[in-house]
């Protein structure tokens, strides 16, 4: 199932962790462009508040009420599109590095309305954070301490990853920046000549009507 993208929310440097909060509409599709390195493991987790005519605040959604989420690669690739609980958590893994959009919808049309706002999303994405695969068993030292190693090896991958795709994106600038100084050059050399052959071709004309003229 496919939504058309409604309007881009918000444009968010890679980073550990993002949260933030937003109103969005029935049926409205909101996307988080997110600039990803490959290979990176990316976890959300959003909660849902609806608008309450009664009281005039924000509570907890009503029951049946759901958000489609649907991530896209840099390269258009779907890499989820499921329907989860109005409080929820969502985990994908980064297959190329570039910009990949998150894009959230509601799955409701019973959305009271209230200058203009329906529904509050509570909304905070971690790229390269380390999940614990099982928690409830992690109960003695040794334990504890593989998990923050391998925490700690997580994240030390994620900012060499960082790391090899910022300087391809400053290779990148560096090439278009002497591509686009040499076409200028070229460019200024061109009117140059172009401008010393008009000036020698007026001179022969105009010698040429003088001498036609024998005022010389």
């Amino acid at each position: 199932m496919k939504y058309p993208l409604k309007e881009f929310l918000f444009v968010l440097s890679c980073s550990l962790a993002s949260s933030l909060y937003y109103h969005q509409g029935e049926k409205e599709e909101k996307c988080i462009i997110e600039d990803i390195p490959s290979d990176t493991l990316i976890t959300g987790h959003y909660k849902i508040q609806s608008w309450d005519l009664v009281t005039r605040d924000f509570l907890p959604s009503a029951p049946g009420l759901g958000m489609f989420v649907n991530v896209k690669g840099p390269d258009g690739q779907v890499l989820l599109h499921k329907l989860y609980r109005p409080e929820s958590g969502f985990t994908f893994q980064s297959q190329f590095q570039g910009e990949h959009h998150i894009c959230l919808m509601s799955n409701s049309t019973k959305v009271a309305v209230f200058a203009g706002n329906k529904l509050r999303v509570h909304l905070d994405i971690q790229v390269g954070k380390h999940i614990d695969e099982s928690p409830d068993e992690a109960k003695d030292k040794m334990n504890e301490v593989k998990e923050r190693v391998l925490h700690l090896l997580n994240q030390m991958q994620y900012i060499s990853k960082q790391q090899d795709y910022q300087r391809s994106r400053e290779e990148e600038f560096r090439q278009m920046s002497e591509d686009t100084n040499s076409n200028i050059l070229w460019w200024a050399i061109i009117q140059t000549v172009i401008l010393l052959s008009m000036g020698t071709w007026q001179m022969m004309q105009m010698k040429n009507f003088l001498i036609t003229k024998k005022l010389v």
